[in-house]
């Protein structure tokens, strides 16, 4: 196989690697908010229930959640479910794993401003929602930005697992390149494509950190 036909290949798995990064932080961080308030609700249920759902997500292997995402509607609901399922599989494995750990770090970052400065703000007449709008979550966003970039560089390497349900991503084409071929050549390829990914990643919540330094 000519360089160029593996190049071409790998690029196109590669496609397939960003739909699943840029996805899976589509949703994920979102709703990672909507656990982590969940997390520091004052309603035990609630707060009981995220935490157990973090605590899920956090303790097994992704692998196996992806998994369970599968083969759930087919064996517990007994809804049919094809090839077309893979995809969204992945998807969703990803966000709602993800999200538990964007949770735990929105909680940490939140919980970390003084309680005064939300005290200093009721007294400037501020209601709650635009305490924490205008004065809580810039900061938040400061304090956290180091731990989402860890985050966002795992997922750009974790999207690696969706070899579990058979799609096709750039590190499943350089399994079959290499095992067709005989070669170690597609594997180096591909850790070339990961690693100048992470570094664009890590070059743009780098500068995004400069930016937020006002905070």
């Amino acid at each position: 196989m000519a360089f160029s036909v593996m190049l071409t290949e790998l690029t196109q798995g590669f496609l397939i690697t960003i739909s699943i990064f840029a996805l899976t932080l589509l949703f994920s961080m979102p709703l990672g908010f909507i656990v982590a308030f969940g997390r520091m609700s004052k309603n035990r249920v609630i707060c009981g229930i995220t935490q157990f759902y973090i605590s899920v997500m956090r303790g097994t292997p992704l692998m196996l959640q992806l998994m369970v995402v599968f083969f759930f509607p087919g064996y517990v609901l007994h809804i049919p479910t094809g090839n077309g399922w893979r995809f969204p599989a992945i998807i969703l494995g990803f966000t709602i794993n993800y999200a538990a750990y964007f949770a735990e770090i929105y909680r940490s970052g939140i919980e970390a401003i003084p309680k005064g400065q939300y005290e200093a703000a009721k007294l400037l007449g501020y209601s709650k929602s635009q305490t924490f709008m205008k004065i809580v979550l810039p900061q938040v966003f400061k304090i956290i930005l180091p731990a989402v970039t860890n985050e966002v560089i795992t997922l750009v390497k974790d999207t690696s697992l969706a070899y579990t349900l058979s799609v096709i991503e750039m590190f499943s084409v350089a399994k079959q390149v290499a095992a067709a071929q005989t070669t170690m050549i597609p594997f180096a390829v591909a850790a070339l494509f990961y690693y100048v990914f992470n570094l664009l990643v890590s070059f743009v919540m780098n500068r995004l950190e400069k930016k937020m330094g006002y905070y």
